[in-house]
């Protein structure tokens, strides 16, 4: 039987331009032995445009769906998921070569483990890359709180970049999947995720993570003072709640 791996893929209109850049990492992965890649595509709107731009590949997943926002696509990604494995990719992003490989090998190696990150390169539009803006932790397990604590002494920033989160799917399908938020919905995951099971950190990098104008996060409304304490004071309240629930068990 061959081990699956999903790699989940919200797209919308800005982002489409890149996804053949996206499937060109992803089919150049190395896979371990035994292992397979599923790739769910899934448009936030219903235009078909990622279907103009992707090639006929029966490991290619496309979803179609009225426009709810990235997470809702996320979302309806993840009713298609049959991998053990949900790995994100984002539409204007890259994978570097061997990502998925050492993702799977930690898995393999420390099976109580519930999820992993990695690090992250900024791809700048003249093609050239510079590290994330913010400080990594040295490679290795992330125990629970560590996000969170992070998190919480840090002005809602993260040590982790959540656009390289690889996390066990029944771990995912428990936690509901990605928050029902405008924006951050990648970040509630990983904190939640991270108050009720053990991460670790691959010093790798395993993610491009492209800048360019009609990047969400390069918009005003992105942090927008009212809508960004919003939205970061409840990711920080359901990962306060979830740490406690798991506490008591």
């Amino acid at each position: 039987m061959t081990n699956l791996i999903t790699v989940v893929t919200p797209v919308h209109e800005p982002s489409v331009r890149y996804l053949p850049e996206a499937y060109e990492s992803l089919v150049s992965q190395e896979m371990p032995p035994g292992w397979a890649w599923q790739w769910i595509v899934q448009e936030d709107g219903q235009t078909g445009a990622a279907s103009a731009v992707l090639p006929e590949d029966p490991r290619i997943s496309l979803g179609t769906g009225r426009n709810g926002g990235t997470g809702t696509a996320r979302n309806m990604a993840l009713t298609r998921a049959e991998g053990s494995l949900v790995r994100v990719l984002d539409a204007d992003d890259r994978l570097t070569p061997g990502a998925l490989a050492r993702e799977i090998a930690v898995f393999t190696q420390l099976p109580g483990l519930g999820w992993t990150t990695a690090s992250a390169l900024d791809l700048l539009p003249d093609g050239s890359t510079v590290g994330w803006e913010h400080t990594e932790p040295p490679e290795g397990p992330l125990t629970r709180t560590h996000v969170l604590d992070y998190f919480r002494r840090n002005n809602y920033r993260l040590p982790v970049h959540p656009a390289t989160l690889c996390i066990r799917t029944e771990l995912a399908l428990a936690l509901g999947g990605w928050m029902a938020l405008p924006a951050g919905e990648d970040t509630g995951l990983l904190l939640a995720a991270s108050v009720v099971a053990d991460g670790y950190f691959i010093g790798a990098p395993g993610l491009l993570y492209r800048k360019h104008p009609d990047q969400v996060t390069a918009q005003a409304w992105w942090t927008g003072p009212s809508e960004w304490n919003a939205r970061m004071r409840l990711i920080e309240a359901r990962a306060l709640a979830l740490r406690d629930l798991w506490g008591r068990r």
